[in-house]
């Protein structure tokens, strides 16, 4: 049974840092995309960050407009594993975040197969 379980969220305040982490389990996801998408009470859900094999023994990151220049992202464990390094957050980061794997991988929900359940950040000002 495939699944991706997330950890590390939890409260900060603003200006502060968070670094979140993702256990793939059940499957190889050395070869997948993944990544982190968000969802704020009562909005969509919304692409944070992914990895992508590159296929040169390496992963190619991407992300997204709203957190340009404030995550990291990184893959660890033989691939099997995916971490996003939030610094200087803000209360607009304030969401559920969830990790997700998948084939094609991108900025689209549609694109990732596997999803975690989810873990809480919350920013206050």
């Amino acid at each position: 049974q495939v699944q991706l379980v997330e950890s590390g969220g939890g409260l900060v305040q603003s200006g502060g840092s968070l670094r979140l982490s993702c256990a793939a389990s059940g499957r190889t996801f050395s070869r997948y995309a993944m990544g982190w998408f968000r969802q704020a009470p009562g909005k969509e859900r919304e692409f944070v960050a992914s990895t992508k094999w590159s296929g040169d023994n390496s992963y190619k990151g991407h992300l997204g407009d709203s957190v340009q220049g404030r995550v990291i992202i990184s893959r660890t464990n033989a691939g099997n594993a995916v971490n996003l390094q939030m610094n200087s957050l803000k209360p607009g980061d304030t969401a559920v975040y969830y990790c997700a794997a998948g084939s094609v991988g991108g900025s689209n929900t549609a694109d990732y197969e596997y999803w975690g359940r989810g873990t809480g950040v919350t920013v206050s000002s």
